[in-house]
């Protein structure tokens, strides 16, 4: 059985090589990394309408047959918009901390215009920063600390970062935020199971984390949400046991 494997933001598909490692026997891997991350030459805006289209093409030229479609991040959002424009095409998702709006998961209570106000703005901030003040933001540490446990893990992202086009990174963000999937996913007709994290991002707490996904989610039917105690925003690093076990039950 076929599975597609989409990384996050500014992430090499070396993201799911644990993940490949595991699954390699039972299914067909096919693992992406998207245009403009980790080296990859970027493509023109608007990129994730593009990334969208472009993994539908390949689900249709390579005859998979209802894939799962396993995405991080913003790979999980990309999952969720392509299941919502074509509900026939996938087999199951499996949603590893990602959310249809961006814009609510640090205020639950924002709206879509809100959102796309601050899209206007990061954009801006990221546009006006030279290659140096940017690939010294990733260096720090600011954008991806709080996101992995290892120091090694750490490296690998920030490593990825920097080999990233940061044209490409900006559209995706600004994309990203000034989408908002809550009603679209009515439309998805496969089954669902959502990962999702707390540890590490300052204020959460699971309550909070599982309360917004509940929220986000609840015009897809059946869908399934289970938090993480143990893992930051790269669950498959470091709570891969927590994750694999609900992924062997859910693809089985």
């Amino acid at each position: 059985r076929p599975v597609i494997l989409i990384p996050g933001l500014s992430s090499s598909g070396e993201t799911w090589d644990t993940t490949v490692a595991r699954y390699k026997d039972r299914f067909e891997c096919h693992v992406l990394t998207l245009a403009g991350f980790a080296g990859v030459p970027r493509i023109p805006a608007p990129m994730l309408e593009q990334v969208r289209e472009g993994i539908a093409a390949y689900i249709r030229k390579n005859k998979l047959d209802h894939p799962a479609i396993v995405g991080h991040s913003l790979g999980g959002f990309l999952a969720l918009d392509l299941a919502a424009h074509y509900p026939d095409l996938p087999g199951r998702l499996v949603i590893v901390d990602a959310y249809p709006f961006m814009g609510g998961v640090a205020d639950a209570k924002a709206t879509a215009e809100q959102a796309r106000a601050m899209a206007a703005q990061i954009r801006g901030y990221m546009v006006a920063q030279t290659q140096d003040m940017y690939e010294g933001y990733v260096r720090s540490g600011m954008s991806t600390r709080m996101m992995v446990e290892k120091e090694s893990d750490f490296q690998r992202i920030v490593g990825w970062g920097l080999a990233s086009d940061r044209t490409a990174v900006t559209d995706a963000v600004v994309e990203m935020f000034s989408a908002d999937l809550r009603d679209d996913i009515a439309r998805i007709k496969s089954p669902t199971l959502v990962m999702g994290s707390y540890i590490g991002f300052q204020g959460a707490t699971r309550e909070g984390v599982e309360g917004n996904l509940r929220r986000q989610y609840a015009k897809l039917q059946g869908v399934e949400i289970q938090v993480t105690d143990k893992a930051h925003h790269f669950i498959m690093w470091d709570d891969p046991e927590w994750m694999f076990g609900h992924m062997d039950r859910f693809l089985k």
